[in-house]
């Protein structure tokens, strides 16, 4: 059988699978013509391909909004899936957020309108009624062409204002249930094969098996492997059926956080213990890129410009390897060794990845320079840990991104300031020393003097956040 089954308008439907790597907008286009949902960038940025997709949690549904021009139609199998065409009502009528969007005039040329209700509905489901800012966030992955942002988000704040439609998610649980299996997903078609474990040990043992196959995990990178590079894939392993690797666990020494871990869900787990990324964590992506990607994924892809990695670096973060029965854990900072190469052997991967408990005393701050605020690639990612013992530096790491081939700690910079006095003077000759830690390359994001320059800003303005003396100059420091 190469079939995947999930659960559309309350209905079981069984789908053949000829390409593993078939999106999930292309399935819906032109297979089943679900045009409701819209072909835009192909690369998850515009958001009018949005679709909701919901999954038994803890004996509850979880709704979370995500985009279907990178999601592989396998994936689907087990979960349910609401386009926006699943929203009309049994007497004709709209849902509640069509009917908002309509009654606040939040629609112009329509293109972008199923995506953002789509995005909307996920809220819906919530039950959470957000502000303004929280509702910016929530739609950060939905661009409107029109500039109707204004109508958009005032008819997002009403949402609940209508009579409430009401889903019968005991009868979606059962049917989840009768969907559910404890046995592997083997997929083949011409020349490409798809592998969906559901234990780590399984998982371990495919991969040993086929070292050379794609790790699939959100696809929010991968996708676009597919989608924009056009590569072939012909071996493809989902990470997202292993119960183990969708764990969060808590003890006094740390935050253990699964490799299937969706980024919204392992910086949730953070933003308590480490309440000062939550400005990074917001920035990172859009709320659809958040709830499909995950934290691992960005850790093992390695790019020079991934927004987790410094800060996680900073507060000492490790990742556990796997290697078919044999584990290991090391530094998160070691596991790059140069760009696009890591310390992992063939056919080991990331299993979770270890956030160590808030050392105390401990001052931190992330950082993100970027030419837009939502949803866009850092030209300069930067994250400091300090921990004074009054004002002499008893530690301190600094982490950039985007300012070498790897994620990088400032290791000069770091050397001379340790021991030494938190004061204007020692900053001012620590910022020397970025130039000699880093050599960034120009690009069209920020060229070279850019990047040195911002690095060397980041610092001091970390000083100015730490220092329990007003600065003599905040302009007399210069790089």
């Amino acid at each position: 059988m190469n079939n995947i089954r999930f659960l559309l308008d309350g209905e079981i439907k069984t789908v053949e699978i000829t390409d593993p790597t078939r999106s999930l907008l292309q399935y819906l286009r032109e297979d089943i013509h679900r045009t409701g949902t819209k072909e835009g960038c192909a690369e998850g940025d515009c958001g009018a391909c949005t679709v909701v997709i919901a999954e038994a949690v803890n004996n509850d549904i979880q709704y979370r909004a995500v985009n279907a021009c990178i999601q592989f139609l396998p994936t689907l199998d087990g979960k349910i899936l609401f386009t926006v065409e699943s929203l009309k009502q049994a007497d004709g009528s709209l849902h509640p957020v069509q009917q908002s969007l309509v009654d606040y005039h939040a629609s112009q040329c329509g293109f972008c309108t199923p995506g953002f209700v789509m995005s909307l509905f996920a809220q819906y489901k919530s039950g959470i009624r957000l502000d303004r800012t929280e509702l910016n966030d929530a739609l950060s992955g939905n661009l409107c062409r029109c500039t109707g942002y204004r109508s958009i988000v005032e008819a997002g704040k009403h949402i609940y204002d209508y009579p409430a439609v009401e889903a019968n998610e005991s009868a979606m649980l059962e049917q989840l249930n009768q969907l559910k299996t404890d046995t592997d997903l083997q997929l083949q078609s011409a020349g490409s094969s798809y592998y969906a474990p559901v234990s780590l040990a399984s998982l371990a043992e495919i991969f040993q098996q086929h070292p050379d196959a794609t790790l699939l995990a959100g696809g929010t990178d991968v996708g676009l492997w597919v989608t924009k590079q056009l590569r072939e894939l012909s071996e493809v392993i989902y990470l997202g059926n292993v119960a183990e690797l969708r764990q969060i666990t808590k003890n006094e020494s740390c935050i253990e956080i699964g490799a299937a871990v969706s980024l919204e869900d392992a910086f949730d787990s953070l933003s308590d213990p480490y309440p000062e990324l939550g400005e990074l964590f917001r920035r990172f992506a859009s709320m659809p890129v958040r709830n499909a990607g995950t934290l691992a994924g960005n850790i093992a892809n390695g790019s020079p410009i991934g927004d987790s990695m410094p800060p996680l670096i900073c507060i000492g973060a490790r990742v556990r390897l796997r290697l078919g029965a044999q584990t290991r854990e090391i530094d998160l900072q070691d596991l790059y060794l140069d760009y696009q190469k890591n310390a992992m052997q063939r056919g080991e991967f990331v299993e979770a990845v270890i956030v160590p408990t808030r050392g105390a005393g401990i001052q931190l701050q992330g950082y993100k320079l970027s030419k837009r605020f939502d949803q866009d690639i850092s030209a300069v990612c930067a994250a400091f840990a300090l921990k004074l013992d009054g004002e002499r530096v008893d530690s301190i790491r600094i982490a950039f991104g985007g300012m070498a081939a790897i994620p990088k700690r400032a290791s000069q910079t770091e050397q001379f300031l340790l021991d030494k006095n938190w004061d204007e003077k020692t900053v001012s000759q620590g910022i020397k020393l970025l130039m000699q830690d880093f050599q960034p390359m120009s690009d069209m994001r920020a060229s070279e003097a850019y990047r040195q320059q911002a690095a060397a800003n980041l610092l001091y303005r970390f000083y100015l956040q730490t220092s329990s003396k007003i600065p003599l100059n905040v302009f007399e420091v210069s790089a």
